[in-house]
């Protein structure tokens, strides 16, 4: 029976728009007393680390949206019969 640890890191860029982008990563480590438990560990660990990094981005993309919908709304075009119009 052999102790080791097993480790996984995931990591994501998500793009914001605008020439702007956010990358987000989790690192996370467990010892396994078999081998034979390994690659149960790592996939547990994989899905660990993406849920956190999911969750951590959620804020970041929810407020993003927001800033684009804004902007959308407070752009005007003008006509070519000079009128002004909302996008």
């Amino acid at each position: 029976m052999k102790i080791g640890t097993v480790s996984i890191s995931y990591s994501r860029k998500f793009n914001l728009g605008n020439y702007e982008s956010i990358e987000l990563g989790c690192s996370l480590w467990a010892q396994v007393e078999d081998e034979k438990d390994a690659d149960g560990v790592v996939q547990f660990l994989y899905y660990q680390a993406k849920a956190a990094v999911k969750e951590a981005a959620m804020p970041v993309i929810k407020a993003n949206e927001f800033q684009i919908s804004k902007a959308k709304s407070q752009k005007k075009v003008t006509n070519d019969d000079g009128t002004v119009e909302d996008l």
